[in-house]
């Protein structure tokens, strides 16, 4: 997996730099940049049945490429994250208090395109792939916390999930202040067919980035 993320970030730079090697002004606006920050997710069930999970807390961090199609208002920016979903959950059994946790720790690889109305502000939409490679639960009760991990080592990389995204960059000099929302639409099973799922990540983002 980890030969795979850096395959695909060497990707996105990469047709940054062709996208701008023939053309001098071009260049001059095209952008690469690294950001980090938190993710706040959830899940939801797509059923509509009664269904109550709490909000976590994750990582987010990774590198963007903003390449320009029509001088500075629109072009497409694609990113490579690490991103850190999930969601925790409190209940009673046999009158014990007990508690869940689940931590996903996922690829995520959104292109979006990009509109530019001001100097100051982009807006971003688009589909994003994410891909599983690691999952943590942690089961709590008064008398024992019980800890299950799983590593996925799959290397179908058609095995994924599909997602929406959209969002904004606020941008001050090289400084880079970027708010997203996302949530999953279906799940892609290895071997050509689609499911929707029925709990869905939902999450949302907020990154602080720099331009080099």
């Amino acid at each position: 997996m980890k030969k795979q993320i850096i395959t695909i970030a060497a990707v996105v730079l990469m047709v940054g730099n062709l996208s701008a090697q023939n053309d001098n002004d071009t260049r001059n606006l095209l952008h690469v940049g690294v950001k980090a920050g938190m993710n706040i997710s959830n899940m939801f069930d797509s059923q509509n049945e009664e269904y109550q999970a709490d909000p976590k807390i994750g990582f987010v961090g990774g590198i963007f490429v903003s390449i320009p199609i029509i001088d500075k208002t629109i072009g497409i920016q694609p990113e490579v994250l690490y991103s850190q979903k999930g969601f925790s959950a409190i209940g009673n059994i046999l009158g014990a208090d007990v508690s869940f946790k689940r931590t996903t720790n996922y690829l995520d690889i959104p292109i979006y395109l990009a509109f530019k109305p001001i100097e100051y502000i982009t807006l971003l939409i688009g589909p994003q792939y994410s891909y599983l490679f690691k999952q943590r639960d942690v089961f709590k009760n008064p008398i024992s916390d019980i800890v299950l991990e799983s590593e996925f080592e799959n290397e179908n990389i058609r095995k994924n999930t599909f997602s929406f995204s959209t969002g904004a960059d606020f941008n001050f000099r090289n400084f880079v202040f970027s708010g997203r929302i996302a949530w999953d639409l279906f799940n892609n099973n290895g071997n050509g067919t689609s499911s929707t799922p029925r709990y869905k990540n939902v999450w949302g983002g907020l990154t602080l980035g720099i331009r080099l």
